[in-house]
Formats: C-alpha cells, structure tokens, sequence
C-alpha cells in the first residue's frame, strides 16, 4: 500500500477514535445520571448499571480495535477488553456482598484500565489529542486507590463511581474535541 493510502487510513481511523470519543462521554454522563439516581443501596438496578460500564467498555476497545490503523497499538486494547469482561463478572459477584465490595472491584478496575489507558494513550500521542487521555489514565489509577480505600470506611457509596464515571466521559469529550480541531487544521 502506498503513503496516500496510509495516510487515508490513518484519518479514518482518528474520525472513528474521535466519534468514539464522543459516544464514550454522551453514554458516561448518561449512565451516572441513572446511577446517581438509584445507588443508595444495590437494588436490581444498580447492578445491571454497574455490569453495563465494564460491558461498555469492551464494546468500545472492540470498536477501537477494528477501526485502529495498522500503526495503532492493539495489544494493550487486548488487555483492557480482558479486564473489562473480568470485572463485569466480578462486579455482579461482589453486588452480593455490599457496596464496599463492590467499590474494591471497582477501584481494581479504576487502576488496571487507567494503567492500559496511559499506554495506549502515550503509544498514540502523535495522533494528537491524548494528553487529556494520558491524564485521565493517571486520575483513574489514582481514583481506583481512594475506591479501595473508602470500602474501608464509614462512607461507602455507589454515587462515587457516578462521579469517576462523569470526570472520564469529560476527558473523552476534551479528547474528541481535540481530535476535531486537529482534523479541521490537516
């Protein structure tokens, strides 16, 4: 395949990573609202809620992954599929002990997926549009700590994750808007 043909791919694949950006933040601001409205205790409700996020996520490094270039990296996109399915399960699991149980699997996943997030976002940094990403991963690990750490205490509650869930979709609008503007500049 020549360079023009690269170069074709390589802004396909940054307009899919942008509209993905996008539905990533619409569908986040969406799902805390739902949670901050029912999470006072785990109910039905919160549950399907907290199994749909990780679900969500796999959809989304499923959709990254057949849209990425070939220069794209993919294995870290493996990871993340992997950690996301694993916590869905997990989170279903610990549903049936308790919110701190909950927020323990919770934070796991926060520091894990934050973890991928900063490697995919460092390996795609000259696509543009990913310090907000690389921030993000690096907020996430952090969250993922203070999740653990408030299982422990008196203060446990399931709107916490609404607020992780809200500050990642912003990142994500940050980033597509990003990759909009550099779009309109090439």
């Amino acid at each position: 395949m020549g360079a023009t043909g690269s170069v074709a791919d390589a802004a396909g694949s940054t307009k899919a990573l942008r509209t993905l950006y996008y539905v990533r933040f619409g569908f986040a601001v969406v799902w805390a609202i739902l949670m901050i409205a029912i999470a006072t205790t785990i109910n039905p409700g919160t549950v399907v809620l907290l199994v749909i996020y990780p679900l969500f996520d796999v959809a989304a490094a499923v959709i990254d992954f057949r849209s990425s270039g070939s220069t794209r990296p993919k294995a870290p996109l493996y990871v993340n599929m992997g950690l996301s399915l694993l916590t869905a399960v997990g989170l279903a699991i610990a549903a049936t002990s308790g919110i701190p149980s909950v927020l323990r699997v919770w934070g796991v996943w926060a520091i894990t997926a934050g973890i991928v997030q900063l490697i995919v976002a460092i390996l795609r940094y000259r696509l543009g549009g990913q310090l907000a990403m690389i921030l993000s991963g690096g907020i996430s690990v952090l969250a993922g700590g203070s999740f653990i750490l408030m299982a422990g205490g008196p203060k446990a509650s399931l709107t916490t994750v609404a607020g992780y869930a809200i500050l990642g979709g912003i990142f994500f609008l940050i980033s597509a808007i990003r990759l909009h503007r550099l779009a309109l500049k090439g």
